[in-house]
């Protein structure tokens, strides 16, 4: 959604010149159309009890009540056809005031709406006319030349209707007595009496039978599946179960139960006031012994060797209810399996019996088929000669005026609310188009563009959500900077200048600038920070300071963090580059101290023409992009107008990147210089004292 806003606000002023040219268009059309008048009728067919009505057997039925028999018979379609016909609009051509402004015959068909109207006999007719009067008129004028019309064609029906030969129907006749004679002659000398009938019998048992017998099976192992279900819960066999579930019921094994746990309770009191020795304590040990011996009586007789569970009782739900449904489950997975046995012998039995049928059951069939093709064709010729009795009125019937003529008051063209409708419709799609065409010319910069050039540094940077201050930057942002800061120290850079640039603006230059001088002053660098945007100050901006530099030596930030605002203006901009004072203030910064590192937040590429120039005497550059803000052919173009200046694209900042999709495969890696910060600053410092 945020790429779309963008893409809009993008564009904005093409938007909105499209979308007047296309509402202004709109409104002309309201005003420049002509209007018109619509009248209207309706006509109803009379209801014919001589409608076609005939059995073919296994051909089928012929009605010719029915629309979807044939195109010829149906009413409604036949009258509609009729009413828009070529020969008859001529007619009513003739008599129409305005013959002269119709050219052909379909531009005054256009003028007429004919709609047969469905599950009735009734046909409205629209005419539309310059004025009312005119449209009643050419109304009044469509259905006189109708009835006249009808007239002509219910005669010609008359003279054209084809007569059916009694000969032919003759010989049908005799066909079909013919194959009902082969039928009954071959049923006597076979003995079959109604074989089809028998055969679905038994195949419709056969299926019964089948389903009843899957039906068991997939319950008895239903049950199957309860019962193992339960049995591994309770850790019993259906056998052990069976004891358990007795040994519950067993009142005499509960009571000593029962009185065992009160002899050993009683037992554990004693012995917190007694010895082993004492007379009390040996007579509880003496009974406990007793009725242990009761109880391993009652559980041998319930279990019947078999081990059961002991702990079973029927007096509450419990185990106990699970163990009687694992036996109820057990029984009903035997009886099912049982049933299932004994439906699928009674299936083999009517298997035999099925295939002990004549093998003549298929020529009778045969016989049979040729009988009712034969008495398809007796009725079909049956029903043609019938129909040829039937009145021309049922094709042409003399069609009677239910509403007569009349004009609505009101235009019923243009219509304001359709012409506004289709401009709205036509403003979005029309937009959407435009923004697609102005788009492809100079689309946003994609993953795939930045995979086609390759830098010796590729970082990506999250969205900073918080001004840029060492203390207010996320660890994960934070230590993207820092890695970028660890990549461009391990470059062999004879220029410790960096000048940090984009293609347009509100790319994220100016945070990229203060993130990786904050990032270098952590791991030990002297940096400078130079305002290099001589129009927007940006990066003055957001340091506070809101006056061009007096000449004065930079602002100290922070330790190791110096700044210079940006150059007073004396002139044009260009001049403050073409003519070295931009130099000659860069060179007095770092003769006043040794700086490791100089960075220059400069203005967009294709906003001005002293970047470029910079890039001559600053010739290591960071470009900076930020997906859904950067152009496609703005960051092309500005790369190829640094290469042109001899300028050397030292990386690439892919800012406020929420998924790292667009880094190339040659992307940041880490700083592997485990040596100490202080270590590699002296190399650094070195360096710079070499170079100046």
């Amino acid at each position: 959604m945020k790429k779309i806003a963008t893409i809009t606000a993008r564009h904005w002023k093409f938007l909105l010149l499209f979308n007047l040219l296309v509402f202004a268009g709109a409104g002309g059309a309201i005003t420049t159309a002509k209007r018109s008048w619509t009248a209207t009728a309706k006509l109803i067919l009379p209801d014919s009890n001589s409608n076609l009505d005939a059995n073919l057997g296994t051909l089928g039925s012929l009605k010719n009540s029915e629309p979807n028999f044939s195109a010829q018979v149906n009413p409604l379609k036949i009258q509609a056809a009729i009413l828009t016909s070529d020969a008859l609009l001529e007619k009513v051509l003739a008599k129409d005031p305005e013959k002269d402004n119709f050219t052909t015959i379909s531009q005054y068909k256009s003028l007429f709406k004919i709609t047969p109207q469905e599950q009735s006999t009734i046909i409205a007719i629209e005419v539309a006319g310059s004025s009312p009067q005119v449209a009643r008129n050419r109304t009044l004028s469509l259905t006189q030349a109708y009835q006249e019309r009808l007239n002509q064609l219910r005669q010609a029906n008359r003279v054209v209707r084809q007569q059916f030969s009694q000969k032919e129907l003759t010989q049908a006749k005799e066909r079909l007595t013919q194959a009902q004679q082969r039928i009954a002659r071959f049923k006597q000398s076979t003995g079959l009496v109604n074989s089809q009938e028998q055969t679905a019998g038994l195949i419709n048992s056969i299926n019964n039978l089948t389903t009843q017998k899957a039906q068991a099976i997939a319950q008895a192992q239903a049950s199957a599946n309860r019962a193992q279900v339960l049995s591994s819960n309770l850790n019993l066999t259906p056998t052990q179960a069976m004891g358990s579930l007795a040994l519950g019921e067993n009142k005499n094994y509960q009571f000593v139960r029962n009185k065992l746990a009160e002899v050993d309770a009683e037992l554990v009191q004693k012995r917190a006031m007694f010895t082993d020795a004492h007379p009390v304590v040996r007579n509880l040990i003496s009974q406990r012994a007793s009725l242990q011996n009761q109880m391993q009586q009652y559980i041998s007789q319930a279990g019947n060797g078999n081990t059961i569970d002991t702990t079973v009782s029927t007096e509450g739900q419990g185990r106990a209810n699970l163990i009687q449904q694992l036996i109820i489950a057990q029984s009903e997975a035997s009886g099912l399996q049982q049933q299932a046995i004994k439906l699928h012998s009674q299936i083999n039995e009517l298997n035999t019996i099925l295939k002990s049928l004549p093998a003549n059951q298929q020529k009778l069939q045969e016989l049979e088929r040729q009988a009712d093709v034969a008495e398809g064709v007796y009725k079909g010729l049956v029903a043609q000669i019938q129909q040829t009795n039937i009145d021309a009125f049922d094709a042409y019937p003399n069609v009677q005026v239910l509403d007569p003529a009349k004009a609505d008051p009101k235009p019923t063209s243009p219509k304001n609310l359709l012409t506004l409708i289709n401009a709205v419709l036509a403003s979005v799609i029309g937009s959407i188009a435009l923004l697609l065409l102005l788009e492809s010319r100079n689309p946003l910069l994609s993953p795939k563009d930045l995979q086609e050039n390759k830098f010796p540094i590729v970082a990506s940077i999250k969205r900073c959500k918080h001004s840029l201050t060492p203390l207010e930057l996320s660890a994960e942002t934070e230590l993207e900077f820092h890695r970028l800061a660890s990549a461009i120290s391990l470059q062999h850079l004879e220029d410790r200048r960096l000048l940090i640039t984009s293609a347009t603006s509100k790319e994220g230059k100016t945070t990229v600038t203060l993130g990786l001088a904050h990032a270098l002053v952590d791991l030990g660098f002297r940096v400078l920070l130079v305002d290099g945007d001589f129009r927007a100050c940006a990066l003055s901006h957001s340091m506070g300071y809101t006056q061009q530099w007096s000449g004065k030596p930079p602002v100290n930030i922070q330790p190791n963090l110096d700044f210079l605002p940006a150059l007073p203006i004396n002139g044009k901009i260009i001049e403050l580059v073409t003519r070295g004072r931009f130099e000659e203030a860069l060179t007095a910064c770092e003769r006043e101290a040794n700086y490791d590192y100089v960075l220059i937040d400069s203005a967009p590429v294709s906003f001005t023409s002293e970047t470029p120039l910079m890039a001559t005497i600053i010739p290591n550059i960071l470009f900076v992009v930020r997906p859904g803000m950067s152009h496609r052919k703005s960051v092309q173009e500005s790369m190829t107008t640094l290469t042109q200046h001899q300028a050397q694209i030292l990386g690439l900042v892919v800012n406020a990147d929420e998924t790292n999709s667009g880094l190339p495969p040659n992307s940041l890696k880490p700083n592997l210089d485990t040596r100490p910060i202080a270590s590699r600053k002296g190399r650094t410092s070195s360096h710079i004292r070499d170079r100046a």
